[in-house]
């Protein structure tokens, strides 16, 4: 970092490059600081965005509070329909399902979580199965969806990624930020070649600023060609590289889930918008071409295409350091793993929180910049570990792919959580991790571990009372959900869009 830019009041900000993750960063920062701060964001129409995640995680609602963002018409803007979990379909093997939900299951006690009461209860045949003592996922079998009392009900999103970057845009230039349409075509560092003085259009404009936030895609215009921060590549525990996505029109009511079909060299998602369906093939190159991935997913969809397949290629893994100097990376030119459990709007909300946090109003300082760069390595660090489980722990060994993602070596913090819960059922959550104890539960019970014992609490309980416990809970959602009304109508009723 240069001397004469240490402490440097950061009050010029440039977001290089648009999409999800730049109208995310500029919606942020410009609702929170916007009145100290002059916001640019530099955006060319002739460069499309990869626009593939159109399912997200219940946190994003975290950021449109923050934001006082009106539900129904976001919703309504972005087609957007509810998602209560993700359906998993033949990954543990072959015509074997199982859901992930955004639920609670059951009720822990203070010395055991509930999964030690069902084994409990599943040994002495009281006990049906996890996801009956779960409302979100029990809600999502049947199609329905409501909004309950006290959020009793949790939930996430599925949306059209290019519009809610419009929607994002309008609520942008509300606040004072300036979009500037154009090509980068260098990006100027100070005369002793650390930090980033200004960025040069292809019209020949020269933005300078104090503060750069690289969302230039997987490129990393800023972050990586200019600031030299290196990419660690993690296709060594994530085999797949590369997608191809098409939309196609709808053929039936929209159902509250996402689903991820396991394919021979990957997983097919099925995502449904008011009007049309996402579809994708994720798949790895060193088992699959193109033309053979465009074959399997075009052999899969229900529904006329809407466009022509598209393919996309990236690299799992993530960036040594996110922020550098003046410049912080966030989106795609951070890191990618893969849209498995939808982490991608995720990691791009979590930068933007943390960069509010940190904001360097009066001067970057190299401990924040330390700090930052650790939370983000660890948080991602963590979902790259669950995402793994899901490929490593199947029975299926029906192709090469499967096979290898069976065999391989995987991180140690990986390898502890599924002994731990193979040998004993317990499940503890990391400070700050991003997936909570009942997620890691439902997805290893999901892809077949399960556990050789349960906690002594459970023992406490005779049959009978064990019986109504159990009973109780599942009595409880049963009886919630018999009276939502279906999503489709839900959606239609709360947030129909205005070409519908």
């Amino acid at each position: 970092m240069g001397q004469d830019n240490r402490d440097k009041k950061v009050r010029r900000v440039v977001i290089a490059g648009g999409g999800t993750a730049g109208w995310m960063v500029a919606a942020g920062l410009s609702k929170t600081l916007g009145k100290l701060l002059d916001i640019k964001l530099i955006e060319s129409d002739e460069i499309g965005t990869v626009g593939v995640g159109e399912a997200t995680i219940p946190t994003l609602m975290n950021f449109h509070h923050l934001l006082d963002i009106n539900e129904q018409e976001f919703m309504a803007a972005t087609q957007a329909t509810f998602k209560l979990g993700i359906s998993f379909e033949n990954w543990r093997d072959l015509k074997q399902d199982y859901i992930h939900s955004f639920g609670l299951t059951g009720t822990d006690h203070w010395t055991a979580g509930f999964q030690h009461f069902w084994m409990k209860g599943r040994e002495r045949g009281l006990a049906g199965d996890y996801g009956d003592y779960c409302l979100e996922l029990k809600a999502a079998q049947a199609n329905k969806f409501a909004h309950l009392p006290r959020n009793g009900m949790n939930y996430a999103y599925h949306l059209d990624a290019s519009a809610y970057a419009r929607y994002l845009r309008k609520f942008s230039e509300g606040y004072g930020v300036q979009r500037i349409e154009g090509k980068i075509v260098e990006v100027k560092q100070h005369a002793d070649g650390g930090d980033i003085r200004s960025i040069r259009l292809d019209s020949g404009t020269e933005i300078e600023g104090d503060l750069f936030i690289d969302c230039t895609g997987f490129r990393g215009m800023l972050i990586g060609q200019t600031m030299g921060v290196e990419y660690d590549d993690w296709s060594h525990w994530l085999y797949c590289d590369s997608a191809v996505a098409v939309q196609t029109a709808s053929t039936g009511p929209a159902v509250p889930l996402t689903r991820s079909i396991a394919r021979e060299s990957g997983w097919q998602w099925r995502i449904p918008l008011q009007s049309r369906v996402g579809n994708g093939l994720v798949f790895s190159s060193r088992y699959m071409d193109d033309e053979q991935a465009i074959a399997c997913l075009t052999a899969n969809i229900e529904g006329e295409p809407l466009m022509k397949p598209r393919v996309i290629k990236f690299k799992p893994g993530q960036r040594r350091q996110v922020w550098k100097g003046n410049c912080v990376a966030i989106g795609l030119a951070s890191g990618f793993l893969e849209p498995i459990e939808s982490t991608s709007i995720h990691l791009i909300q979590r930068g933007i929180i943390r960069l509010m946090q940190m904001f360097p109003s009066d001067g970057i300082c190299q401990s924040d910049v330390d700090e930052y760069n650790k939370q983000a390595n660890t948080e991602i660090e963590h979902i790259r570990d669950f995402i793994i489980l899901h490929y490593h722990v199947t029975n299926r060994q029906d192709t090469p792919f499967w096979r290898d993602c069976r065999s391989m070596a995987i991180p140690a913090s990986l390898q502890h959580r599924i002994d731990l819960f193979r040998e004993t059922g317990r499940v503890f959550r990391v400070p700050n991790e991003l997936f909570a104890e009942n997620s890691w539960i439902q997805v290893m019970l999901g892809q077949g571990i399960m556990p050789k014992r349960h906690h002594q609490t459970a023992d406490l309980m005779g049959d009978e009372e064990l019986a109504h416990f159990l009973g109780s809970i599942s009595a409880r959602i049963e009886k919630t959900v018999m009276q939502l009304p279906q999503h489709q109508e839900y959606v239609e009723r709360f947030c129909r869009a205005p070409s519908q």
